[in-house]
């Protein structure tokens, strides 16, 4: 493939890539779309787990309840390679150069039953130069699963932990 043809190729992409993000923002709940005036910086999608325990309820002690405990999950950006992981609490995205960034929740809107809620999150200044460095938000997309557990929790199980499977695309936004 010559210079030529290459550069055309990849504009093509860019072009493509650039389009289908505009409009998978424009499918997305109003309160989950990112700000104007930021660009993805990196797209990846997470495969992992989320852990659950039956305990009280914060706001009723007398009422048991499956209780998110915290994620852990590998990024993989499009092409199938690790590019990080993401864990908590805190909730923490850290990429494979070591940068991570920790963030508060704006807003979470129904993605579908079974489904975690999408979310924004305002992202805290990074922690480390690399990939994660400049990131201003980040967005949880494209849902499958990780909801509480369907089984009962009840004084006889009480203090057990479940794990959930789940996938999510986190999409990583920087200011223009």
């Amino acid at each position: 493939m010559n210079a030529k043809h290459y550069f055309r190729l990849a504009a093509g992409t860019l072009a493509l890539t650039c389009a289908s993000s505009v409009f998978a923002q424009a499918d997305l709940p109003e309160s989950i779309k990112v700000p104007a005036g930021h660009t993805i910086s990196l797209e990846t999608t997470g495969v992992g787990e989320i852990t659950y325990e039956c305990k009280a309820k914060a706001d009723n002690p007398n009422e048991l309840a499956w209780t998110f405990v915290g994620p852990k999950a590998v990024l993989n950006d499009r092409s199938g390679k690790q590019v990080g992981t993401y864990f908590g609490p805190p909730a923490t995205w850290e990429a494979k150069d070591g940068s991570k960034i920790t963030g508060t929740q704006l807003a979470i809107a129904p993605s579908g039953e079974g489904n975690l809620p999408y979310q924004l999150v305002k992202a805290n200044p990074a922690e480390g130069k690399g990939a994660m460095h400049g990131v201003t938000y980040i967005q949880r997309v494209a849902l499958k699963g990780g909801v509480a557990p369907s089984t009962t929790c009840s004084s006889t199980n009480k203090g057990a932990k479940e794990l959930v499977k789940y996938q999510a695309d986190y999409i990583f936004w920087a200011s223009n």
